[in-house]
């Protein structure tokens, strides 16, 4: 039952990973992997990461948007 719960979290990590932009999604998944290896949850650390990072990311690509726009 594991193996099939691993499998389709990966797929559906594959898909959404496609359609959005990579910009801190691997940096964030592989600290949230770490991070939800210690709670032995690594692979919900890892979405939660990729997330994360990926909002980070963005807040940061505004904000220097906005100091080159001065």
């Amino acid at each position: 039952m594991k193996k099939t719960i691993f499998g389709v979290v990966i797929c559906s990590m594959l898909l959404v990973s496609s359609f959005a932009q990579a910009a801190g999604c691997l940096k964030g998944a592989v600290v949230g992997g770490v991070a939800g290896h210690l709670k032995h949850h690594a692979v919900i650390g890892a979405v939660a990461g990729c997330a994360i990072g990926h909002h980070l990311a963005a807040q940061e690509k505004k904000q220097q948007a906005a100091a080159a726009a001065k």
